[in-house]
């Protein structure tokens, strides 16, 4: 049996839309282990949604600025300081620190953010990497930096009065494969391109009917769920960390019985870049390596791509 977490988004947390997705997994086979809420506020305390999107919040609200890996020959060239006298000079912050250090809203900080930009004023902003931004914002008198502080608006969707329904699934992938699990079951990220009986496309066409203060878009797109098996173990460990460990998840027993590590189980929980082969230097996303592969071959997958590490 594969396992998935699902959580219905807060914009979409409706008692109609938990109709809809129940409805669905019975139509589909899909079998519900366990379902709950999580508070926006133990979203927010434990920064559950920063771990979620570890890549892009770890820049943003989990590292301190002295503390991200920030190219300091990059950082000079665009904006012709140095990277060790703005830390000495306190002028750097996660986004997280720079909000609360002046006071300002979510709303107040993305404002500032979307005017700094890479493309019309590489001065403003820089990409060192994927989902890795820094960008630059004046202030009385003196020039801050940031980093990420497009995730604030993303976080804020997830906190405070903003909550989640999950559900710990399972299904069988004789039965249902991964890819149409996410493909057909819950539809495209664009739900307005989502098969008209998938989750998505239903909520997009039935949006007010099911309670929804809006139509879903790209990211407000009413459901998620995990991308692969792999996800699957990440999100519960840490979404619901006071059930499932590294010790009885089931896919983590899968992938020990495998051969491979809880410390690097727990190293991959955050998508690192790994190394893609043995022979070569070429680098990628974990995550993206074993997207919608169904448990054998994901498992084959890590067993390939821990070996390529060694």
């Amino acid at each position: 049996m594969q396992h998935a977490f699902v959580f219905i988004k807060p914009h979409a947390n409706t008692e109609k839309m938990k109709a809809k997705v129940t409805e669905k997994f019975s139509e589909k086979g899909i079998e519900i282990v366990g379902e709950g809420d999580i508070k926006g506020t133990d979203i927010d305390e434990k920064k559950l949604i920063d771990q979620h999107y570890y890549a892009i919040a770890s820049k943003a609200t989990i590292l301190e600025a002295k503390d991200i890996p920030v190219p300091k020959e990059k950082f000079k060239d665009t904006f012709g300081e140095d990277w060790d006298a703005v830390l000495a000079d306190k002028r750097a912050f996660n986004a997280l620190d720079l909000k609360k250090a002046l006071g300002w809203s979510a709303e107040q900080l993305d404002a500032e953010w979307d005017k700094t930009s890479d493309k019309h004023d590489p001065k403003t902003r820089i990409k060192f990497g994927g989902g890795f931004y820094c960008g630059k914002i004046h202030v009385d008198g003196k020039d801050l930096y940031t980093f990420n502080a497009f995730f604030m608006t993303m976080r804020g969707k997830f906190t405070g009065d903003n909550n989640i329904h999950y559900y710990d699934v399972k299904f069988d992938p004789a039965t249902l494969s991964w890819a149409d699990f996410r493909g057909k079951v819950l539809g495209p990220t664009n739900p307005a391109e989502a098969p008209a009986d998938s989750l998505r496309g239903i909520a997009n066409a039935d949006w007010q009917a099911l309670g929804l203060p809006s139509a879903p878009n790209t990211g407000d797109n009413a459901v998620h769920a995990s991308a692969s098996p792999f996800e699957g173990l990440a999100e519960r460990t840490n979404w619901l960390k006071d059930t499932y460990t590294l010790d009885n998840d089931p896919f983590a027993k899968v992938l020990t019985e495998a051969g491979l590590s809880q410390e690097t189980m727990k190293a991959w929980s955050v998508d690192p870049q790994v190394k893609l082969a043995k022979d070569g230097d070429k680098k990628g996303s974990l995550f993206d390596q074993v997207e919608d592969m169904d448990l054998p071959d994901c498992v084959a997958k890590l067993k390939e791509l821990s070996d390529a590490q060694a």
